[in-house]
């Protein structure tokens, strides 16, 4: 019978919601706390969670938590812990910490104490007295001490979820893969309904708007830290990855469009999409934001335009918004999405948006400002 894990989802700042979604559609029932999703699950569980969320940043196992005022107690609570049951005796095991609002307050010093403690439960375990090579498999390990609470995690992903392998290239400042799944989630779109994004840069949007028209897993095409680990096994990862590829439609006609200003960053694009096997599908062109029409109804935007946070672009990104405004003002049918940190964007704009909800573009504070469409008339 397969063992139950606690397992942690982490997610950006208001991306919860949207990966506990996700945690449930794969079966698990989840709960949320600030910035993670937690939910029990088996070895096929961390294997579906990693090639399938397409919003959190990792999957880690909770190994252990509890409460710890001193270094003492944190010495032993953490070599109390079954760590035979996870690491082998070569095990290479680097220790990151974070510590908030604890008495423990050295995040160095509580690295050190968890990473001995670990080494010394093993040398019991696998009763050795010589130090631990540490040239076998890579276990990450951390310990997260919040309010006098230790959680100890091991990481399951390796590189962060965010690393699909299809960006060969990208511009300035390119959103993370996992909000630009995040935005699409959020939206009315089904790959019935046309879809664009007139500020593509190097495509991000659009290829994941791709991802989820024809049910990808989007970490289907890389490997992750845990594929190395005895326990996992190879058959599960296999069975995870059939399960993926049964899932998929690849027949699935799309509509998407992506368009940029910069003929650059359309050719950056183009080349990020046919890595990700989507140069057919999309449809990228060079083009400024006013010149986008569409004969198509009930179509979905999502936009990421310039905030203007320098000073000296203000300005222009508040002629460039009002301009957008009366664009797409003649898409009645379609949905917009735009996000952005510009405080007053409904005011230059000229239309106050259905819905706003606040998100984080890394450490930008920004709001996804919702301006939903009527609803396409029912078919029979």
């Amino acid at each position: 019978m397969s063992k139950k894990y606690t397992i942690i989802a982490t997610a950006a700042m208001g991306l919860e919601a949207i990966v506990a979604k996700e945690v449930k559609t794969l079966g698990y029932d989840a709960t949320v706390e600030n910035g993670k999703v937690i939910f029990k699950g088996d070895e096929l569980a961390i294997a579906r969670c990693n090639l399938w969320l397409r919003s959190a940043d990792r999957v880690k196992i909770v190994v252990g938590e509890f409460k710890v005022f001193t270094f003492d107690e944190l010495f032993e609570k953490t070599k109390a812990l079954n760590w035979g049951e996870y690491l082998p005796v070569d095990a290479e095991l680097p220790v990151q910490g974070k510590s908030v609002k604890s008495k423990l307050f050295s995040v160095p010093d509580c690295q050190a104490i968890v990473k001995k403690a670990i080494v010394e439960k093993l040398k019991s375990h696998y009763k050795v007295t010589s130090w631990l090579s540490e040239s076998g498999p890579l276990f990450k390990i951390e310990v997260s001490i919040l309010k006098d609470i230790a959680t100890i995690t091991i990481d399951t992903s390796g590189i962060g979820l965010h690393k699909r392998g299809y960006r060969v290239d990208q511009g300035e400042a390119p959103i993370k893969e996992t909000l630009a799944a995040a935005l699409i989630q959020l939206t009315n779109w089904n790959p019935e309904k046309p879809f664009c994004d007139p500020f593509c840069g190097s495509g991000t949007i659009p290829i994941e708007a791709a991802l989820i028209g024809q049910n990808i897993a989007p970490g289907f095409n890389r490997e992750f830290i845990s594929e190395t680990w005895s326990w996992m096994g190879q058959a599960v990862w296999d069975q995870a990855r059939m399960e993926a590829e049964d899932l998929a439609n690849y027949d699935q006609p799309l509509q998407i469009i992506g368009s940029d200003i910069d003929h650059r960053m359309i050719d950056i694009a183009k080349g990020n999409a046919m890595e990700a096997g989507f140069s057919d599908l999309i449809n990228f062109k060079q083009m400024q934001v006013t010149d986008f029409t569409s004969k198509e109804e009930f179509g979905v935007l999502v936009g990421n335009p310039p905030y203007g946070e320098r000073l000296g672009e203000r300005q222009e990104v508040e002629r460039m918004y009002e301009a957008m405004g009366k664009t797409f003002a003649k898409l009645d049918t379609w949905s917009i999405y735009i996000l952005t940190s510009y405080e007053k964007f409904e005011e230059v704009y000229g239309k106050k948006a259905t819905k706003k909800r606040k998100l984080f573009n890394g450490f930008i504070r920004t709001d996804l400002y919702q301006f939903w469409g009527p609803k396409p008339p029912k078919k029979y």
